[in-house]
């Protein structure tokens, strides 16, 4: 039999184009980012951008020289495995997490239905966009995942029956793959972030599926497996240094996690940590002059607007699918191993959400910090906010500090990629040589999200 490395993409593709053709008959706008809610955008470098390109990707191909001079297997073991039980949270946590789930939900849903209708004047979108997606999620990977205890959806789904069916195991985490690329889709090419009303909305209808999958195979099984929140939270989750385990919380070092043999079992668990890493490029690829150049034309030669979407965001989950395989057939080749592909897909996978991380806090740290101000204030007058509520002026400093998140996040994907390597292969040369394609697939990566970052943001190619 032939082995084949990372997954199929074909049930991701085929969902993806019916939702692009479902889209085509919906009136609206398409407004990649909208700019009430994102932060400054990248200032003028002091170096030519070749130059601090090749210096990033050159940080990662140092750092794989470094690490492959750690050859002591026992070392690496003990970092891995270095750590101590904190003891657990109480049931006191956990109330208290899940009431503050559901008054956060309550919150969105009353401003958002009856607050401002301008989005970065509204406590409901800034709720959402700043305190949630920039900052509470940045906790999920800096410190650990609370989103369990939080997430009112499941708060609300445990006190309700359930058929108890079974969750088929064919559908995998197929749905939690197809959930956050839909998600991203929505929100790049509708205002979601501008527009309160629309967002209660999606709001409203993302609950109800919750509670309806919840209700038909339990809220384990669900939000274990299809809610593609909970399931990015708990991927990004493994990258912190808290971590819960039957004993309790436990203290790791930061990334460790991901070096836990078996929590990826399918390839569906192998094309969602793909697509963790893949939305947070594509998010922040359509808000660059670049893409709004490129998706102009296309819609001046004729193209519809969702189309030139769908299709960008369909073609770039298959290259990074693509891209992710072609380095795991390197990982065999360069290995000379007989572990399958993918067998390889699945232990490598992991360091991708180091990556993931590092980028998710470079794209969101400017625009928490410039509107955090601005939510302090709506916050106290959700329903009847100043005309204009003030907005910090972000430092310099700050789009340092997201290209120091970026090279980090890929630090560390060398160390867990590393680390994996030793923990799979007997030879040390041939755990060395496994980790080329990987790599050498970092940086590439690496050179692309700094250019990403180092962009001017481009106005939305059409409102």
């Amino acid at each position: 039999m032939t082995d084949r490395a990372p997954p199929r993409p074909r049930p991701v593709l085929v969902a993806l184009s019916l939702l692009a053709l479902a889209a085509l008959a919906l009136p609206g706008r398409v407004l990649a980012h909208a700019g009430g809610v994102r932060g400054a955008g990248a200032g003028d470098l002091a170096v030519p951008t070749w130059l601090f390109l090749a210096t990033g990707g050159g940080v990662i191909g140092a750092s794989f020289l470094l690490a492959s001079f750690v050859t002591d297997r026992a070392y690496v073991r003990r970092l891995d495995a270095w750590g101590d039980l904190l003891g657990d949270s109480g049931r006191t946590a956990t109330l208290a997490g899940r009431l503050l789930g559901l008054a956060g939900l309550a919150f969105v849903l009353v401003a958002g239905a009856f607050g401002p209708d301008v989005g970065n004047r509204n406590a409901a979108v800034l709720l959402v966009w700043v305190a949630w997606w920039g900052a509470y999620v940045a906790t999920a990977y800096l410190l650990g995942n609370t989103w369990p205890a939080v997430n009112p959806f499941r708060t609300v789904a445990l006190a309700l029956p359930s058929l108890d069916r079974e969750y088929p195991d064919s559908w995998g985490r197929w749905p939690a793959v197809v959930g956050l690329l839909a998600l991203v889709f929505l929100e790049v090419v509708t205002p979601l972030a501008d527009d309160p009303r629309l967002l209660t909305l999606v709001v409203v209808g993302y609950g109800l599926l919750s509670l309806a999958g919840s209700v038909a195979f339990g809220a384990d099984d669900w939000f274990g497996n299809a809610d593609p929140v909970s399931r990015l939270l708990a991927a990004y989750g493994r990258v912190a240094p808290i971590h819960r385990t039957g004993r309790g919380l436990r203290l790791r070092l930061p990334g460790m996690g991901l070096t836990d043999a078996g929590w990826l079992r399918a390839r569906s668990d192998v094309a969602f940590v793909v697509a963790v890493l893949f939305v947070t490029t594509f998010d922040g690829f359509v808000g660059t002059a670049a893409w709004a150049e490129v998706a102009r034309t296309l819609f001046l030669a004729g193209l519809h607007p969702l189309l030139v979407y769908a299709v960008g965001m369909v073609v770039g989950y298959a290259l990074f699918l693509a891209a992710y395989a072609v380095a795991v057939r390197a990982a065999r080749r360069y290995g000379e191993t007989f572990v399958s592909a993918t067998a390889l897909g699945r232990r490598f996978a992991p360091s991708l959400l180091a990556i993931a991380a590092g980028y998710h806090l470079a794209h969101n740290l400017g625009s928490v910090l410039a509107l955090a101000p601005t939510l302090a204030v709506v916050l106290a007058a959700p329903l009847s906010p100043p005309p204009s509520p003030p907005q910090l002026l972000v430092p310099g400093w700050i789009g340092g500090v997201g290209i120091a998140a970026v090279l980090g996040g890929h630090l560390l994907a060398v160390w867990v990629a590393h680390a994996t390597a030793y923990d799979l292969f007997p030879d040390r040369l041939q755990a060395i040589r496994s980790q080329y394609g990987v790599t050498a697939a970092m940086v590439v990566y690496t050179m692309v999200s700094l250019w990403i970052l180092t962009r001017p943001g481009g106005a939305p190619p059409l409102v």
